[in-house]
């Protein structure tokens, strides 16, 4: 195993264990003990508790990133990609247990604000995701021109409270439904035309 996939399986290790115990009652000797290495191993991939926690994180963010990443990538309609962009995005936490579990014990890891995000360059790369899919769809006539910057993060804030309220404040089926119909009126607008 070189030390990409090492880090790769201390990370998931952590956030499970994270997930169990949450951060305050999670021991590093826990962590140490579901990847059945010493304590001062472990030691050898990062600092501290601290610093393992947020680098767990980070992984599951990334993990959650890539996957939305390569589910769009393939597909040429730009409709179907935004589509396909936002479900999967907000689907994700329904499979990954590990990773919704600790967001629902430290909800700051997906803040409204970017100013308050310890995650701002990933959560930022998210938005440049979707900043280039809606570039992608006026430049080719199939979206109306509109301030890219402006709507990206309206998009991404509707997002997150739609990430906040399906999954750390588990209002679920209504939730879902909302969600289905906000990105039905995104697409189609409020108007009858």
């Amino acid at each position: 195993m070189n030390r990409e996939e090492k880090l790769a399986a201390i990370y998931e290790a952590a956030l499970r264990v994270f997930a169990r115990y949450g951060f305050r009652r999670t021991r590093v000797e826990d962590i140490a003990d579901e990847l059945g290495m010493t304590k001062g191993n472990l030691y050898l991939y990062v600092e501290n508790k601290k610093d393992l926690y947020e680098k767990a994180v980070a992984h599951g963010l990334l993990r959650w990133q890539d996957m939305v990443g390569k589910s769009i990538e393939k597909i040429e309609d730009i409709e179907e990609q935004f589509l396909v962009m936002c479900r999967k995005s907000y689907t994700y936490l329904s499979r990954d247990v590990s990773l919704r579990t600790v967001l629902i014990n430290d909800p700051s890891i997906f803040p409204l604000s970017s100013k308050e995000d310890p995650f701002y360059e990933i959560n930022h790369a998210s938005m440049r995701m979707l900043r280039s899919v809606l570039e992608k769809g006026i430049a080719q006539g199939r979206f109306r021109e509109v301030d890219v910057d402006h709507v990206t993060e309206l998009l991404y804030s509707i997002y997150v409270m739609f990430i906040i309220k399906t999954y750390v404040k588990s209002e679920g089926k209504s939730t879902q439904k909302m969600f289905e119909q906000g990105l039905d009126i995104i697409l189609q607008g409020l108007l009858n035309k």
